[in-house]
């Protein structure tokens, strides 16, 4: 139950409201405590006795207790419904902010679908937890608990004969908690596949569609959804035997009382009423019994989820920043690689003993086959990953000795595949600089060769991009993304194949962008279209992680190695 007292832990700041509501769950639980007494009087003294004043007395302390019960029951449930709201809340928003610190390994290595069902599925599970089965853990517990002093005060001998059964009711209930919490691990991987598989099919429904595979993911899906209802069917089998079991366990008990408490009244032992009260608090002692064992059923499975969303939160960084990291100032932009080796899987190296000096102001252009460690250096340098052997400074400070937010600030990124926002264009420019003027916010539109298509649209900046920037074509989102760089005003740029994916005018329009962004600032352009990187100042060649040429353009094509080679073959292609 370790990771149940974690998730308590998070009920701390909503003490004084979980004081409250446990105080309105033992009023519930007391009322109904007192019926078998009000029973027992009726019994032994209204029918027995003939005495009305006793029938009025009982029929109006029936209902005070139900009234109170009512208003005990209706703060219990308010409350701990807003706790449970609450914890869950705060459970989701610290993970989405521990999610935020992790590095790029964290999510190059897991599916984008099993992390969202992590923050949603993983975590409403646990709402059941907290609020039903806990209200029902600590109700039924109170009616457990006063039951059994009920009945040893009225037969302290029939209710040791009674509870001859607990162990073996708890033998039962400890074996299938176990299981139950095997099976509910099951249930929540299934569904964290089915939403990973819903993810990736509904972004790419167009790749989907293109193939004709629309077959194939239906296929896809049923054999997901069918491995969730069999991980459903095995939990919902160990819960639905667990009761029954607990049942005949508990009628096996109160068929014990039956007889010996029969028995008792006939000798003149025990009253009839006597007898009829004992029998309603061991029918109030078997329930609480069966209904704890399906509450303890459903914590094992929902704890599953638990252990998943903990995991999560107990996972550390890879990438972090030192204790005494300091704040990077303001720098002129010159960046040095010093004997930089990588590798992503701790076996092949992707960058090995690469080695750059790049001054401020110098645009390098970074080429090779696919595969070379072009990417990684990108990844390198602003820290999404750390190199294993070697440095990389900017202005002669070691990354690894700066904090995240003044290295990154500083450092622009215009990927190929253009991540916008589901918000207007004003907005994703806005995230280059989140204080930035309208006046600032249209420059960088301008600049970026984006205003002119920006006004022509009906709401102009105002417009809703759609996710992931939809309703944009490629060269447009990309324009969008020049600008959102421009406003961001780095000193460094990383461009990491940013014209690729575009037609010959889009790319025209992107690249007098691009050239307008680079204008005074170090710039790394990653590139596979070789006649965009003339202009550069230095072409870096790499090869199987290895820089193996460095050189302009005229210099590498004069010298008839690999970067030769690779621009003949485009050359020859293109004619």
């Amino acid at each position: 139950m370790g990771s149940y007292k974690r998730l308590l832990t998070y009920v701390r700041p909503y003490i004084g409201r979980m004081i409250f509501g446990l105080v309105c769950m033992i009023i519930a639980a007391a009322a109904y405590l007192v019926v078998p007494w009000l029973i027992k009087n009726v019994v032994d003294k209204v029918l027995a006795e003939k005495n009305m004043y006793m029938l009025n007395l009982v029929v109006i302390s029936i209902l005070v207790v139900f009234l109170v019960r009512g208003f005990a029951t209706y703060g219990q449930t308010y409350t701990m419904s807003y706790i449970g709201q609450r914890v869950i809340i705060d459970i989701r928003e610290a993970m989405f902010k521990h999610l935020q610190r992790l590095d790029q390994a964290y999510y190059d290595r897991r599916k984008t679908g099993v992390i969202m069902s992590n923050l949603t599925n993983d975590v409403a599970a646990l709402q059941s937890a907290i609020v039903d089965n806990l209200v029902s853990f600590i109700t039924e517990g109170v009616t457990l608990i006063g039951s059994l002093v009920s009945m040893l005060y009225l037969d302290w001998k029939l209710t040791l004969v009674t509870l001859v059964i607990v162990p073996v009711v708890l033998g039962i209930i400890n074996i299938f908690g176990k299981r139950l919490r095997i099976a509910g691990h099951d249930v929540q991987g299934r569904i964290a596949d089915i939403t990973s598989l819903l993810q990736e099919t509904i972004s790419g429904a167009r790749v989907v569609r293109s193939f004709a595979r629309e077959g194939y993911e239906v296929q896809r899906f049923e054999r997901e959804n069918q491995r969730n209802f069999r991980a459903v069917m095995r939990a919902t089998k160990l819960t639905s035997l667990l009761s029954p079991l607990v049942e005949f366990s508990a009628a096996i008990a109160v068929t014990v009382i039956l007889w010996y408490g029969g028995y008792s009244v006939v000798t003149g032992a025990i009253t009839a009423g006597s007898l009829i009260a004992f029998l309603i608090y061991a029918i109030n002692l078997s329930n609480p019994v069966k209904r704890l064992s399906q509450v303890y059923g459903n914590i094992q499975k929902a704890m599953a989820a638990g252990d998943r969303v903990f995991a999560i939160l107990d996972t550390k960084p890879e990438v972090v920043e030192k204790p005494d990291a300091i704040v990077l100032p303001e720098v002129d932009g010159r960046v040095r690689f010093d004997h930089v080796s990588f590798s992503y899987d701790g076996e092949k190296k992707a960058l090995d003993d690469f080695s750059l000096d790049v001054p401020a102001g110098r645009v390098v252009a970074i080429v090779g086959p696919s595969g070379a460690g072009k990417t990684t250096i990108a990844n390198l340098l602003p820290r999404f990953y750390d190199a294993t052997e070697g440095a990389i400074t900017v202005d002669g400070i070691d990354v690894r000795d700066v904090t995240f937010q003044s290295l990154r600030e500083q450092i622009g990124v215009v990927p190929q595949e253009t991540m916008l926002f589901n918000a207007t264009i004003k907005d994703n420019i806005l995230y280059g600089r989140l204080d930035g003027t309208d006046e600032e916010v249209y420059a960088a539109a301008k600049a970026a060769n984006a205003l002119e298509f920006i006004e022509r649209l009906p709401e102009g900046m105002d417009t809703l991009v759609g996710e992931r920037g939809s309703s944009l074509s490629g060269g447009q989102r990309q324009r969008i993304a020049i600008a959102r760089a421009i406003l961001k005003n780095p000193k460094i740029l990383i461009l990491d194949e940013a014209t690729s994916a575009l037609d010959t005018e889009s790319e025209k329009l992107v690249q007098e962008a691009l050239e307008r962004l680079m204008q005074g600032r170090t710039a790394f352009v990653i590139a596979h279209r070789l006649s965009t990187i003339k202009y550069a100042d230095q072409i870096v060649v790499l090869r199987e992680g290895k820089l193996v040429e460095s050189g302009t353009h005229d210099e590498l094509v004069a010298a008839g190695g690999l970067y030769q080679h690779l621009y003949s073959v485009q050359f020859a292609s293109k004619g």
